[in-house]
């Protein structure tokens, strides 16, 4: 009996050691083809969710798999803190090992920062931006009968064509007319990795979180 026992205590430990052997190439690859797929020149951070992994192995499914891709600039917009996940990738075991997979995620959603640093850098000449944590906040000056008068509003975060647009609304120190100089749009003229789509913008402490989606989305290598 005590043999037995330490047979399967030793098998126990065998398993969990290839597990974590087999998860680790596979997050390698994985990390390749995300790279890849983003276009970027770094090899990400990439975490398979669940255990024990060769059962999802096995099946060729992986219900979610992490990412970080760290900061990358897109169209001239620094992104930080960008990261995401695919859920159910599907990825045939022996496709993998043959290098022929088609691995796609049926679902990617991405998560990234844009600081208050560069949320000033594209705002109109003479204002700058602060934040409270709730709402980002315009001051500074704007032109009015030949002078520049100073003003403090606060700003909207909505999406629109081509970028990230800020209204400015319950300005102070100037008539409400004015508030179209402070008005700006971040724009965005590259793609967002994975070809994903911008779904929502909101303001958060060190600035603006951007969040993105996209379906059926393929993890080339």
């Amino acid at each position: 009996m005590r043999k037995l026992v330490i047979f399967l205590i030793v098998l126990i430990v065998l398993l969990v050691a290839v597990d974590r052997v087999a998860v680790a190439g596979v997050q390698r690859d994985l990390a390749n083809r995300i790279a890849a797929a983003a276009d970027i020149t770094g090899t990400p951070t990439v975490t398979i969710e669940g255990i024990p992994f060769l059962t999802q192995a096995l099946a060729g499914e992986y219900p979610e798999v992490r990412f970080d891709l760290g900061t990358l600039a897109v169209g001239g917009v620094s992104i930080r803190n960008l990261r995401g996940a695919a859920y159910n990738v599907r990825a045939p075991l022996a496709d993998v090992l043959q290098n022929t997979a088609d691995i796609r995620a049926e679902r990617l959603a991405v998560t990234g920062m844009l600081t208050k640093a560069t949320v000033d850098k594209f705002a109109p000449q003479g204002v700058k931006i602060s934040g409270n944590g709730r709402r980002l906040v315009a001051s500074g000056e704007v032109p009015l009968g030949g002078n520049r008068v100073k003003f403090s509003a606060e700003l909207r975060v909505e999406l629109g064509d081509g970028g990230i647009r800020l209204v400015a609304e319950k300005i102070q120190g100037v008539p409400s007319q004015l508030a179209q100089f402070v008005t700006y749009t971040i724009p965005f003229q590259g793609k967002l990795p994975f070809d994903v789509k911008v779904t929502g913008v909101k303001s958060v402490p060190g600035g603006l979180e951007l969040s993105a989606e996209g379906a059926n989305v393929p993890l080339r290598g």
